[in-house]
């Protein structure tokens, strides 16, 4: 499964809770569709997963190496509109998959960090300490980490799809995949057009890279 972060947007540059539903900055897509145009986001695929193949001494077979889900026209996309316009950058049809939203952050969407920890302190450190906390009136990383996880289990006969979302969702596949609590899933830095990639084993997930700049 290789997860794409979507584009920047204004909110990421300007360190928000994500919520607000924005546009992706127009730079961020132009790089995406140009290096999807030039080398295809196929060859981008293919040439990730041979690099963590070789890395982890597996090979690359199925539909990775001969054509199916990584390298189709499709890609599986978090509802926001970054998403799905990063999706149609990278020249993917987008099915949208309400289990890749970010964690609803109630009353602090779209809110700069800085003022939340100026006016909320005590809120704020609750829910960096806490996964169970929401004090903001929204979605716990608890539920979130539920949601993605149990999404991620119901596809793993299709191992090498892409999913295009931010970095809550892939944090929390990351925290599934490694038995990690939300807490400690959400350490994972994770750069806009990033990739990051998980391998199925018998008994779970495997992570192939973590925030990979390729794109």
């Amino acid at each position: 499964m290789l997860f794409v972060r979507h584009a920047s947007t204004p909110g990421m540059r300007t360190a928000c809770f994500p919520g607000a539903d924005e546009d992706a900055d127009p730079s961020s897509l132009a790089r995406a569709h140009g290096l999807a145009r030039a080398h295809g986001l196929a060859s981008v695929v293919a040439d990730s997963m041979a690099v963590g193949s070789a890395a982890t001494g597996s090979a690359v077979t199925g539909s990775a190496a001969g054509g199916s889900a990584a390298v189709d026209s499709v890609a599986w996309v978090a509802p926001s509109a970054a998403a799905r316009q990063t999706a149609a950058a990278l020249g993917r049809e987008a099915c949208v998959v309400a289990a890749l939203a970010e964690a609803d952050h109630g009353r602090w969407r779209g809110l700069p960090y800085g003022r939340v920890a100026r006016e909320e302190p005590d809120a704020l450190a609750s829910w960096l300490a806490d996964p169970d906390a929401a004090p903001h009136g929204g979605e716990s990383l608890t539920v979130l980490a539920a949601r993605v996880a149990d999404w991620l289990d119901s596809v793993r006969g299709e191992p090498e799809a892409v999913a295009v979302c931010d970095a809550g969702a892939i944090r929390a596949a990351l925290g599934h995949a490694l038995g990690l609590d939300p807490v400690h899933s959400a350490r994972f830095d994770l750069a806009p057009l990033s990739v990051t990639e998980l391998t199925v084993t018998r008994g779970g997930w495997r992570v192939a890279h973590v925030n990979r700049k390729i794109l």
